[in-house]
């Protein structure tokens, strides 16, 4: 536990309720220190006062809410302010809970353990996506060639899903795509992933199943409920030839689309097992063949052009030396 008080007989109270309770307390005395213990010292949950110096509670909280590194940390804001103002305030700032001074040991106690099971709860979530990334890393690492694949698709369809006015929602989940479309490739065999000739059709019916198989990785995880659909369907066409459901227009899903549109465009420009890589300008046009086609929408290859035309769309080799997963240049 963090405590976090420029009163030091307060910190003290709280200390002896909290290992009481079979808690380690670790503090600070205001709120800048408390930013660099929480990054620091990665705590389970921060109790804080609101009325400190240098930086009160409410800016405190707010900053660490509003970084991806600390957002999921609990914040309780521990306060003598008895207005509804002050907690709508701290609603506001992104605070999980709130105590009234002066604390009662029963309240504390009960907050403080359910927020202890919810962090519990969002950490095992998070384990079990961080694991699913390191798998899809894993197999972008059998092949050298396709190094910088998965950064360069992320940062792809988040300037083109950007462009096109999608949500942060959905600039999330095609950034996670981007690193998660493949990740079925893990029940691949070697044989035929690295193969540097054409597959046969028995070979193909097998790597059709990489969709399904990332899809059922991706599993129950709310945390991927928006990606699982760029899993199982970036190689959906329009016509419905694609696979693996066959799905037609507007049922392929938007994010999907979009992934299948820079991904064809990063296999094109790069050296595959079975291919040299294509020049941009060629890569361009085979876009815009399959929208002739009816497999692309044009929509989503027309932004894609109109980025590269303006210079935005990074050729590959130094998207993977920037490393970008998600910014514009």
């Amino acid at each position: 536990m963090l405590v976090v008080d420029d009163l030091a007989a307060n910190a003290r109270l709280l200390q002896r309720l909290l290992v009481r309770d079979g808690h380690r307390v670790i503090f600070a005395q205001d709120g800048e220190e408390a930013l660099a213990r929480v990054r620091h010292d990665h705590p389970d949950l921060v109790l804080m006062d609101v009325i400190m110096p240098t930086l009160d509670g409410f800016e405190t909280c707010r900053r660490l809410k509003s970084d991806p590194e600390t957002r999921l940390v609990p914040v309780v804001l521990v306060t003598a302010l008895q207005g509804s103002r002050e907690r709508v305030r701290g609603l506001e700032v992104g605070a999980d809970d709130f105590l009234s001074r002066p604390v009662n040991t029963a309240e504390l106690t009960a907050r403080v353990r359910s927020l202890l099971r919810i962090k519990r709860f969002t950490d095992e979530l998070d384990s079990a996506e961080s694991v699913i990334l390191s798998l899809a890393l894993t197999i972008e690492a059998r092949d050298a060639r396709t190094e910088g694949h998965c950064q360069r698709l992320a940062h792809y369809s988040v300037l083109v899903g950007r462009e096109l006015g999608l949500n942060e929602e959905d600039l999330s989940a095609l950034a996670k795509g981007g690193y998660l479309h493949d990740v079925g490739k893990v029940g691949i065999p070697d044989s035929i992933l690295l193969k540097p000739a054409k597959l046969t059709p028995a070979e193909t019916a097998i790597m059709q199943q990489h969709p399904i198989i990332g899809d059922r990785l991706c599993g129950e995880l709310r945390s991927l409920r928006r990606v699982r659909p760029i899993v199982r369907h970036h190689h959906e066409r329009l016509d419905g030839s694609g696979y693996p459901s066959g799905l037609r227009g507007s049922a392929v899903p938007q994010l999907a689309q979009i992934m299948s549109v820079v991904d064809i465009f990063d296999a094109l420009t790069t050296t595959r097992p079975y291919k040299p890589a294509q020049p941009v300008e060629e890569a361009y046009q085979e876009l815009a063949d399959q929208v002739a086609c009816g497999w692309r929408s044009p929509e989503i290859v027309d932004v894609m052009l109109s980025l590269g035309q303006k210079g935005q769309l990074l050729p590959p080799a130094a998207v993977g030396e920037t490393g970008g997963t998600g910014s514009a240049p």
